[in-house]
């Protein structure tokens, strides 16, 4: 663990973290209704990003440690979020939304594997 490493991962969740709330925003504002469709895009979005980036890797990709923290580590985890994601399903479901409760978590969870999955395959093209 090294200063650069740390900075690194910090600046890369900055970065993250302002490009989620802005496209999570953009993007609920765009819908009615109470299901939470920016955070469902951004965290499917997100895993797309990460099994792209570790597909790329995994192909002999080479990127500096800091680099590959800062874009890992740092953005698609400030980026994604599973603290609001947990929060949402919560409301959804005391709020009385059970059927949109289950099909967020569930679409959340298969689809991010998904998205993933994709991700590792577009790095193999």
């Amino acid at each position: 663990m090294t200063l650069t490493n740390i900075l690194m991962a910090g600046a890369g969740s900055c970065v993250g973290g302002m490009a989620r709330y802005i496209l999570g925003k953009l993007i609920q504002t765009s819908v009615s209704g109470v299901f939470p469709w920016g955070t469902l895009a951004v965290n499917l979005i997100g895993c797309l990003l990460i099994g792209f980036i570790y597909g790329m890797l995994d192909r002999g990709f080479q990127l500096s440690e800091p680099v590959k923290i800062f874009l890992t580590i740092g953005f698609c985890g400030g980026f994604t979020t599973f603290s609001t994601f947990a929060n949402e399903n919560y409301l959804l479901f005391t709020g009385g939304h059970i059927g949109l409760f289950a099909l967020y978590a569930l679409s959340s969870i298969i689809l991010g594997f998904l998205l993933l999955y994709a991700g590792y395959f577009l790095s193999r093209i």
